[in-house]
């Protein structure tokens, strides 16, 4: 094979006469399907904060109910590998966008079942197994879907701005957290504690079925990826993509893992195990915190795209490195504020939190799309992303538990955001070293 025909040359080549329009046309139809993924799953975020461990598990302890209702949060993102892995073999073979749409439908169908689950007190213990079980389906389908809207986005941007593109997807975070921490709140503003509790918190859950309806719409107009295009005309599509990862790649799938841990953990933190330890623990009233919740989605908006001009200016790496270093320092600053019992206080300090480690996870799209050839690239997204995503899904369990050993005190959270966050600046510290390397991208 010629030198002129390598992976790298030939995506280089298929990336030459990208428009910007195009890349916006793409950008926005990821955008749009993440938005709908991470409403979808960050409902189940905050409703296993507020409604699961009392309408699915039953304990006279509020502390294991709790953590069996975090449980089954952790189980869906434990399932995420196994997701990724499927779809992700599936979008090396027969292409990104086929499977993007097959993902976007399964997330949103069974996130409407959830909606119409009965409750234990009306079917007993089949109500906790078919939770988990939805849970977990949805896990498989939310595996595929991240990796593949972030490489479909990356390859139809030009390559000295693929930084700035790969925020985009990452903004459907914060938009599906406005949306589902809005949908909760205004629930809790419309009905009573009682209605909201007994049937009101369905309604967010069932609202995602007519907002499928759109996203599919979209994601149908979207074009194919060039670079998967390219590597079909000349026949370097990956028979393996799994095998050939596990065994070339193994070692950025760890730091793929490490770089996106912060974003998706830290942010677990912040916001599913904050909003239980603030009603639970602390006392405080459960619309201030999902105010609090969509106050610092909304602001991490900016920090995301702000971030991915960082990332195209010096380097995603780089953006990694020193955002994940920023969250370390502020980690105990926030949780000191959010322990004030002062509302205008609890929200800066979520705000603080969100926004530090929303740069490393504006550009962890980018580091973790560079680390990977373009013949394996969703596939060894996919494994690193939702090895992060697995990891990440326990932490509200995990801190839950550590609070509660330590009598209810904040600390034991502030030190697993500081590990978190360093954990993540070391895998920007050393990603470039590893991935691929292609003229005119900046890693």
């Amino acid at each position: 094979m010629s030198e002129r025909a390598t992976p790298a040359a030939l995506e280089y080549d298929a990336t030459q006469e990208l428009s910007i329009k195009d890349a916006n046309k793409v950008a926005l139809g990821a955008l749009i399907g993440t938005a709908l993924e991470w409403y979808d799953f960050f409902l189940f975020s905050a409703a296993a904060a507020l409604i699961f461990n009392v309408q699915y598990f039953t304990s006279e302890n509020a502390t294991a109910a709790a953590l069996a209702s975090f449980a089954t949060f952790g189980v869906g993102l434990a399932a995420r590998p196994i997701g990724g892995i499927i779809f992700g073999r599936m979008g090396d073979q027969i292409g990104r966008r086929r499977v993007l749409m097959i993902t976007i439908v399964g997330i949103g169908l069974v996130t409407g079942l959830i909606g119409m689950l009965p409750t234990y007190a009306a079917i007993g213990f089949a109500a906790p197994v078919l939770l988990v079980l939805l849970r977990i389906l949805q896990g498989l389908f939310v595996g595929g879907e991240w990796s593949g809207a972030m490489t479909i986005v990356v390859e139809n941007a030009p390559l000295h701005l693929r930084a700035r593109y790969a925020a985009i997807p990452q903004i459907g975070s914060p938009i599906g957290t406005i949306l589902s921490s809005g949908g909760f709140f205004v629930m809790t503003l419309l009905f009573s504690q009682d209605n909201f509790d007994s049937w009101g918190w369905r309604i967010p859950f069932l609202i995602a079925l007519p907002l499928l309806l759109v996203a599919v719409w979209i994601r149908s107009r979207l074009e194919e990826s060039p670079v998967f295009r390219q590597l079909e005309e000349s026949g370097e599509v990956s028979k393996s993509p799994v095998r050939t990862t596990l065994r070339q790649s193994w070692r950025q799938i760890i730091v793929g893992m490490a770089a996106a841990l912060l974003g998706v953990g830290g942010f677990y933190l912040v916001t599913a195990f904050c909003v239980w330890y603030g009603v639970n623990v602390l006392g405080y009233d459960d619309s201030l915190l999902l105010l609090g919740s969509m106050v610092a989605a909304a602001v991490e908006i900016f920090i995301l795209i702000w971030g991915g001009m960082l990332g195209a200016r010096y380097g995603a790496s780089r953006v990694i490195l020193w955002g994940g270093v920023a969250s370390a320092i502020m980690a105990v600053p926030s949780f000191l504020l959010f322990s004030s019992d002062r509302p205008v206080l609890i929200v800066l300090a979520m705000v603080l939190a969100v926004s530090t480690l929303s740069l490393p996870y504006a550009a962890s799209g980018t580091v973790l799309t560079g680390l990977f050839p373009a013949a394996t690239r969703y596939t060894g997204v996919g494994m690193a992303q939702n090895a992060a995503g697995m990891l990440s899904g326990f932490i509200p369990l995990l801190a839950t538990g550590f609070v509660s050993a330590a009598h209810g005190h904040w600390w034991p959270a502030a030190a697993m955001l500081t590990f978190l966050s360093l954990f993540t600046a070391f895998a920007g510290a050393i990603a470039p070293r590893l991935s691929v390397d292609l003229p005119g991208f900046k890693h």
